[in-house]
């Protein structure tokens, strides 16, 4: 009963990748130790891979013609794709060697190269053209190793305490460089620093760099990010009900809603998850749907939610990357893939077949090292199992909770695990179709889609609310509303905890009608865009203002047309029973549908805290 609207845009842009085994034309080493310097600095650290830049200067009198960087990577450290040098290895041991065109360097010149690493570890024992990378060591004088990763404590608006595990060095470590966004900020000869004069509400990223009594500067560490408190981004404390809202892929299109949409309209600040709509269900497995949205997509500046516009060169782009830069900026936020939806749920039949199989291919995807770190959880939307939504299901009451217990078997307890639920109470209906009861004990919460029980899709109605929070008399289906839906899964011995209130962002509605009160009949469908029969809730609230409320949720009689919506008011009174009930939070379908300040999202996070 959930309306799934798709766009799918086909688009020819793509991340150029450089494959190690192609690389060719090495060049050979050509000036002695001490004229020129090689540095390392982590452009960017994303928990399972970074991306990394050397830079060679040369610090002599005289021309270099070529130059040979090498340098060694712990176990489970690589290079995956590498510009501007020829890069291969040997191991652990790796040496990258100028290009063609920037091997000559004028003294006081200075060339860079880069590269995407997987992995976490830092290079050492850096070497230029047989010498020291620094250009002050003697023969058999190795650089300092990298220190520990910074670990970050007493964060305030204006400050940040740093402390990291000490470098090692042959013969003795002189003292330690601190980088903050890759710049140094301070020299110190102890384990940690204070970094002070900082904006509130901000963030930043820290690294830290030794220095031997030979002046030799070892690799820099893994990188730390902090958000300094204060400023207009420190989220407020969450309480312990779920606020969770769908993001849709296919939005960032024609619809223009992008991840920093969340942050502009304050919405970011109120919610706890995100559920990321829709991931495809396809041959029995979890696929991407749309790779372009996701992964490739090219943000400008300005549509970025960090400020910073997309290269080409990045190695992940799109959404996910967005949703990265999210958490960054508000650590709290749990994100959750969903997979399927009304359109997509076709392939979940065949997944059933064999739930270990799909589960594994669903880990495999969610927990790919280029966006591991974006997604906290997987949220399942099966429309319907064992019953009919765009098509028919016959895999039995038992499919659905043999899926949901081979997605926690292989994600483990500490995963979210999730799923959207029907809400359709009715006697023998699709409540009754599955095995929601024995399947709750593998999910961290059900979202129960209390919305899409009437509209346009019932061309000659009669009219009716799309999401009633109680029934009423004249109500057209009896067990098709958000009270009714909630008392049956309890009955079933679903605890409440587990159970989240819907909440709609849009309207459904219809033309041809003539009464105000509802129960009208109508002759189709209300005209909209992008279709019939639904409108955003930002549209609606100026277009056919309310005419009344019934059952919890508001209508509106304007013209000819008829509609049924919920507003901050009648959120707000269904919250207040989603507390009553002790249910576990409450989730809407989608962000999209809010005005340009959330108002809707407010309304929803003040009355389920």
């Amino acid at each position: 009963m959930r309306f799934r609207l798709r766009h799918k845009a086909v688009a020819g842009f793509a991340t150029l990748l450089l494959p190690l085994a192609g690389l060719v034309g090495l060049a050979s080493p050509a000036s002695a130790a001490g004229t020129a310097t090689a540095t390392f600095a982590k452009s960017s650290d994303w928990g399972t891979g970074f991306g990394g830049q050397w830079t060679v200067k040369n610090t002599g009198s005289a021309s270099i013609s070529s130059w040979t960087v090498e340098w060694d990577f712990p176990s489970g450290t690589s290079v995956t794709s590498a510009w501007d040098a020829d890069v291969t290895n040997s191991g652990n041991h790796w040496t990258a060697k100028n290009k063609s065109y920037n091997g000559t360097l004028a003294p006081g010149a200075s060339v860079s190269f880069g590269f995407n690493g997987a992995g976490s570890g830092s290079p050492s024992n850096c070497k230029l053209n047989g010498g020291s990378c620094d250009g002050t060591s003697t023969p058999g004088d190795a650089a300092p190793t990298a220190p520990g990763t910074p670990t970050a404590s007493s964060v305030t608006n204006t400050s940040v305490k740093l402390s990291w595990s000490a470098a090692t060095d042959d013969k003795g470590v002189k003292n330690y460089d601190v980088l903050r966004d890759g710049k140094t900020v301070a020299t110190v000869t102890t384990t940690s620093y204070t970094d002070t004069g900082l904006t509130a509400g901000t963030d930043y990223s820290y690294s830290v760099r030794a220095r031997d009594t030979a002046d030799q500067t070892g690799p820099a560490s893994g990188a730390v990010s902090v958000h300094t408190t204060g400023g207009t981004t420190t989220p407020p404390a969450s309480g312990d009900k779920v606020k969770l809202g769908y993001f849709i892929e296919w939005g960032t299109y024609e619809r223009n809603y992008n991840v920093k949409n969340l942050v502009t309209s304050g919405s970011a600040s109120k919610i706890t998850h995100i559920n990321y709509a829709f991931g495809n269900v396809a041959n029995g497995q979890c696929a991407l749907y749309d790779s372009f949205a996701d992964t490739d997509k090219a943000f400008t500046a300005d549509q970025s939610v960090s400020g910073v516009a997309d290269t080409w060169d990045q190695p992940l782009r799109g959404n996910f990357n967005q949703l990265r830069q999210l958490k960054a900026k508000y650590p709290n936020i749990k994100i959750l893939w969903s997979f399927g939806g009304w359109t997509l749920s076709g392939g979940f039949a065949q997944a059933a077949a064999n739930p270990a199989a799909f589960a594994q291919s669903c880990y495999n995807l969610v927990e790919d090292p280029r966006w591991a770190d974006v997604f906290d959880g997987i949220d399942i939307d099966w429309e319907y199992p064992n019953a009919c939504g765009l098509s028919c299901d016959t895999s039995g009451a038992a499919a659905y909770k043999n899926l949901m217990a081979a997605l926690r078997a292989k994600f483990g307890q500490n995963y979210l695990i999730t799923s959207a639920v029907t809400a359709d109470a009715s006697s023998g209906g699709k409540i009754d179709a599955a095995d929601y009861a024995v399947a709750a004990q593998y999910v961290n919460w059900y979202n129960v889609m209390t919305y899409d029980f009437f509209g346009g899709f019932n061309a000659q109605g009669p009219t009716a609310p799309h999401s009633p929070l109680t029934s009423y008399p004249g109500i057209p289906q009896a067990g098709f509303n958000t009270a009714d839906a909630i008392a049956k899964f309890r009955s079933k011995g679903v605890a409440a905890n587990k159970l989240l209130i819907g909440i709609g962002f849009y309207g459904r509605g219809w033309t041809g009608v003539t009464q105000d009160a509802p129960g009208g009949t109508a002759t189709g469908p209300a005209p909209s865009t992008p279709e019939a029969g639904i409108a955003d809730y930002k549209v609606l609230k100026t277009s056919c203002p309310v005419t009344g409320t019934i059952a919890g949720t508001a209508y509106a009689h304007c013209g000819s047309n008829w509609w049924s919506y919920d507003t901050p008011a009648t959120i707000g009174t269904k919250m207040a029973w989603a507390k009553n009930q002790g249910l576990g939070g409450a989730f809407f379908w989608e962000f999209s549908g809010d005005t340009a300040n959330g108002e809707l999202v407010t309304a929803l996070s003040n009355g389920i805290s």
